[in-house]
């Protein structure tokens, strides 16, 4: 995995960029082309339209997901969609930049659903890997019991693909399918927003917590 922050990236085997704004700016479309970049996904809300936007239209495919920052967003609709645009460009050994305004929350949250889904990681373990690689991704507290919330159905759709049926996956496959046809609110907002303080100094096992005590107070 490739994660891209401004003038700077690092390294690993697989063709994601990861950044905030500043890294695809205009005066950063040379350093683009020459990190082999083929591919972007623009996150942004309508009412950052005018600065968060494709500049290189010519240049890159683009992606273009409309997804406000908030806890009550429905951002879990959108991970199927990521997913396939993604595996699309490496399949054909291309390269893509994932970016929103800062790169902490909305980008980083549709890079954590994808790595989970890639490599079959639970969403702590894809936290540790992308927050090893980006040391101030901070998704919201609504964005980080969606990516809980789809481990199971992510998991029951790789089940279900490899021949293997249970009820509980079967349902789970068909909120799946649910999720790439529609955009029915699978996920019902947390009670309240918990923010972690300062990104930097988030932890894992804290993340992790959080996310069961979010979950606790949703299905009580």
């Amino acid at each position: 995995m490739e994660l891209f922050y401004a003038k700077k990236h690092a390294r690993n085997n697989s063709g994601t960029f990861f950044g905030a704004l500043l890294g695809c700016s205009k005066n950063c479309h040379k350093h683009l082309l020459e990190s082999g970049i083929t591919h972007i996904i623009c996150v942004r809300q309508d009412i950052e339209a005018h600065f968060i936007r494709p500049q290189f239209t010519d240049t890159f495919t683009y992606l273009t997901l409309d997804i406000a920052d908030s806890a009550t967003e429905n951002i879990i609709r959108f991970f199927p969609q990521v997913k396939k645009f993604i595996d699309g460009a490496i399949m054909n050994n291309q390269k893509v930049l994932v970016h929103g305004n800062n790169g902490t929350s909305r980008s980083a949250t549709l890079v954590l659903a994808y790595i989970m889904e890639k490599f079959g990681l639970t969403s702590v373990d894809a936290f540790k890997m992308v927050k090893a690689k980006r040391f101030c991704i901070h998704p919201n507290v609504g964005f980080i019991a969606q990516l809980k919330e789809y481990e199971p159905i992510y998991k029951a759709r790789r089940t279900l693909e490899r021949g293997q049926t249970s009820c509980d996956n079967r349902k789970l496959k068909r909120k799946a399918e649910y999720l790439e046809s529609s955009d029915y609110d699978l996920i019902q907002p947390p009670p309240s927003p918990v923010y972690f303080g300062n990104s930097e100094n988030v932890e894992p096992n804290e993340f992790s917590n959080t996310v069961c005590r979010l979950l606790s107070q949703h299905r009580s």
